[in-house]
């Protein structure tokens, strides 16, 4: 399938930005849902339509993931309006970002494009923490930057995996993925990365759906991810740098006897996301014991005792992990987390309040000093707190609380 043809999108001051054009949307907007757009559309002049007709004069595709069907094959819509041009309309595709442009909505644009932290794409996907943190091992997902050991996920780039991914268990096979995804533009999904992330996905059948007790691959049956072996070691460097494309391969298995800290703490990886986290437990301790002060593996092996409801255990290597790099942001927030389900609140503020003074902009920590001082009744000092979140995140459910929250407290006044 040839390419649509990318017009550019220009910029009207006299006139409507959208007057006299027929708009439809194809895939998932990032700014807002179709009807929200429609309306949009309307307000400046234009008309929504639903479908691609003669009468169409723009097609606008969502930044959200890419155009494709649940059987991997391009949107119907993008597939009508290449038609089209091609025999001689001149309809115009342009990507959300530029119409949201047009519209006088940058702030919107920004908000399409912004990165997004584990924990905010752990509520927006509905998928879980470690799961995260499990494909960017793997090297399924890359951060775009990592400030004090937090990773910054482009949220169209993890959506995209999970997508490709969904359709591989549905039974779509891969030669049609790969042709669909060649036949979209780059910019709207298609290039070399989408590409990648199928090959690793079919090829090592990292295809996870989910079931009663969470996630499961359903090639072999085992929980999460199964990594490749890779036969060259790393060093340790690796594990806790902050390099944007930073990964952690798993090794060949090798004679305990003589393993590392290195290859116990990547051992205890792969059951952690295995979800054997019994085993994960003793060889993160097994890594301790020969690189006791590895911040990384602390914080690993709090995050196992949490899973295993071992709170107070897990409340103390946090604190370990934090007192080994007093700029760990995730640890500090943990530590705040953990104090305030354990009824600490005061504990708890001070551990959101360092990690603040860490990273100024961090969303997480925002949010949570915000439901901290909520609940100890101080809801009018939360409001800043409300408010900076939502200016890192306006979607999900913690972004859904913190508007209730905001819009409850107005309504008393």
């Amino acid at each position: 399938m040839s390419e649509p043809t990318i017009a550019s999108v220009p910029e009207l001051s006299s006139s409507p930005p959208l007057q006299g054009e027929r708009v439809t949307f194809t895939g998932t907007l990032g700014a807002m849902t179709h009807a929200q757009a429609a309306a949009i559309v309307v307000q400046h002049g234009g008309e929504a339509t639903e479908h691609v007709s003669g009468q169409t004069t723009m097609l606008v595709v969502g930044e959200e993931g890419w155009p494709l069907e649940e059987d991997g094959q391009p949107s119907v819509k993008l597939q009508q309006v290449t038609q089209r041009n091609a025999e001689g309309a001149s309809i115009r595709v342009v990507n959300e970002a530029d119409f949201l442009h047009l519209v006088g909505l940058s702030e919107r644009r920004d908000e399409v494009r912004r990165l997004y932290t584990p924990a905010m794409l752990s509520r927006l996907l509905d998928v879980p923490v470690h799961v995260i943190r499990g494909w960017e091992r793997a090297g399924l997902i890359r951060p775009v930057q990592k400030i004090y050991r937090l990773p910054h996920f482009d949220f169209r780039e993890v959506n995209g995996a999970r997508t490709l991914s969904h359709l591989l268990e549905a039974g779509v096979p891969r030669v049609e993925i790969e042709r669909s995804l060649r036949n979209l533009p780059e910019r709207w999904g298609g290039g070399d990365r989408p590409l990648e992330q199928l090959e690793l996905l079919e090829r090592d059948r990292h295809v996870v759906v989910r079931d009663q007790h969470g996630y499961v691959t359903p090639s072999n049956g085992q929980r999460l991810f199964d990594f490749e072996p890779m036969a060259e070691e790393t060093t340790s460097s690796e594990i806790s740098g902050d390099e944007d494309h930073a990964s952690i391969p798993f090794l060949q298995k090798v004679e305990s006897d003589h393993w590392s800290a290195r290859d116990w703490f990547v051992e205890g990886c792969r059951h952690y996301v295995d979800g054997e986290v019994d085993s994960a437990i003793e060889s993160f301790r097994l890594s301790l014991m020969t690189e006791p002060d590895n911040p990384e593996v602390h914080f690993h092996l709090a995050e196992c005792l949490y899973r295993q409801k071992h709170t107070r255990a897990a409340l103390e290597r946090y604190y370990v992990a934090a007192e080994l790099d007093h700029e760990y942001l995730e640890a500090w927030t943990q530590v705040g987390c953990v104090h305030r389900e354990l009824g600490h609140l005061e504990s708890a503020l001070d551990a959101f309040d360092i990690a603040l003074d860490v990273h100024p902009d961090y969303a997480d920590a925002h949010y949570h000093r915000a439901e901290t001082l909520y609940e100890m009744g101080r809801a009018e000092e939360a409001i800043d707190h409300w408010q900076t979140y939502l200016e890192h995140d306006s979607r999900g459910p913690w972004a859904d609380t913190a508007r209730q929250r905001l819009a409850n407290l107005r309504s008393e006044i």
